[in-house]
């Protein structure tokens, strides 16, 4: 059994740094750095996920903050009108990663790319900095699950319960060695992104079965299921989709004198 310990919040002056937030900065930050890096190795242009980086993280956080709002805890709403712009009181991955998906569509189509070129390298690096934002959730504890006899089981104050946020974090990390190693072997190329929303979608499925029921702030449920639960089925659909569909083609620009590519406009 895991012993409950939860990380301390780092006070400096009148600012608090929470460590969840330590560990969401961290994985943004290794997921922007794997984003440049994979795209420089398959020949693509670095830039453009540079220019995304900012939007995509800044309307995930906004979409995350209202999927937790509107969807998991509608009760928040009656605390304060500005509720909605309070983005630090309350996250959602999983609108997380709504938020992302819609700023990419927009930011590609705005700059007449096409996203499936970037597929892989979004997959190489989003899975690993997600990862590491899980930790987050497992340092403070905020996805206690069923009580348990398990040996993974975290010693909660009230008794061992499963911890999703651990659990999370470690499909995520098993998932990214598999994904570098398919690169490498060269398989399922242009697939590694599908490939993903099936794997991490049928394990979040499974795992929400798991969360807690019992306490005083625990998710809402609508015909028994969350709403990652949902969001689930549409992405093992989108995941199902992409690895049929045939790989359109096509090849990227040709690297430039100076090594990197020329970002098509």
């Amino acid at each position: 059994m895991i012993p409950y310990w939860q990380a301390p919040s780092l006070k400096l002056g009148p600012l608090t740094i929470e460590p969840f937030g330590v560990f969401v900065a961290l994985g943004i930050i290794l997921a922007a750095r794997l984003l440049v890096r994979n795209a420089e190795k398959q020949g693509l242009d670095p830039t453009p996920l540079a220019d995304y980086a900012p939007w995509g993280v800044g309307i995930g956080i906004l979409v995350g903050h209202w999927v937790h709002l509107f969807f998991y805890h509608p009760e928040e709403l009656s605390k304060s009108p500005f509720q909605i712009l309070k983005v630090w009181d309350g996250l959602s991955s999983f609108g997380g990663l709504l938020g992302g998906i819609i700023a990419a569509v927009f930011f590609f189509r705005a700059r007449k790319l096409r996203f499936n070129d970037y597929a892989d390298v979004f997959a190489l690096g989003v899975v690993p900095g997600w990862a590491v934002a899980r930790l987050g959730c497992f340092a403070v504890h905020d996805h206690p699950g069923v009580r348990t006899d398990f040996f993974l089981a975290v010693a909660f104050p009230d008794g061992p319960r499963h911890d999703l946020g651990l659990y999370d974090a470690a499909v995520l990390f098993l998932f990214t060695g598999l994904l570098y190693a398919l690169r490498n072997a060269g398989a399922l190329k242009g697939k590694l992104l599908p490939l993903t929303a099936v794997l991490y979608a049928v394990s979040r499925f499974l795992f929400d079965f798991l969360r807690a029921t019992d306490r005083a702030y625990v998710d809402a449920r609508y015909f028994g299921l969350t709403p990652a639960q949902y969001g689930c089925i549409a992405l093992i659909a989108y995941g199902v989709w992409g690895l049929l569909r045939r790989s359109p083609g096509g090849a990227a620009a040709p690297p430039s004198p100076s090594g990197t590519m020329r970002a098509a406009r």
